[in-house]
């Protein structure tokens, strides 16, 4: 992501420092709306106390101390029905697991392009895990491209939860299994 003014990393109710970089967080009262993926020069900033802001910050603290951690946190997720249905597939990929855009194509009724787009466009990744989703021959992409290299966000999380290639279609495995890490 290109420089931020100082006014625009004002904008986060909480700025979370993460292994990979600082996650910028946003709430309102009813609902998580966003996590951006910021630089690692970008500095923390607490967030108000009983807000929803907190909680996603302890809940993500949660996640990065304990990759199996099951994220509980109300999120608003605002898009088109595809953008939702992949989504809300997505919810459904324990930690340690991955899909292929094409597996969860299939199992949504659409194509892996436009599975990847939707990806691209998740505004609450980590706990909403994009990052589980993988191409055919390797890792695929990882926030529609908008970091110089954003795989290496997507390499981490993978890493953390110790992942593993599965394609399901219906619920069923479809196809080996294999170390995520030799997608690498």
């Amino acid at each position: 992501m290109g420089t931020l003014s100082r006014a625009a990393l004002d904008k986060f109710d909480a700025r979370l420092i993460a292994p990979f970089g600082t996650i910028g967080i946003n709430a309102d009262d009813h609902a998580v709306t966003s996590l951006v993926f910021l630089g690692p020069d970008i500095s923390a900033k607490a967030p108000t106390k009983n807000t929803l802001a907190h909680l996603a910050c302890v809940q993500l603290m949660s996640y990065l101390n304990n990759p199996k951690f099951v994220f509980d946190l109300p999120v608003r997720l605002t898009g088109s029905k595809h953008q939702l249905d992949v989504w809300h597939a997505m919810q459904q990929i324990s930690a340690g697991n991955t899909i292929t855009y094409g597996a969860l194509a299939e199992e949504i009724g659409s194509n892996a392009r436009a599975v990847g787009t939707a990806c691209g466009k998740n505004p609450v990744p980590i706990v909403v895990p994009c990052h589980r989703i993988v191409a055919a021959s390797g890792l695929g992409g990882f926030m529609g491209g908008k970091r110089e290299d954003p795989l290496v966000i997507k390499r981490w999380l993978l890493t953390h939860e110790g992942a593993t290639v599965v394609s399901t279609v219906g619920g069923k495995a479809a196809g080996k299994s294999a170390n995520t890490r030799s997608l690498f």
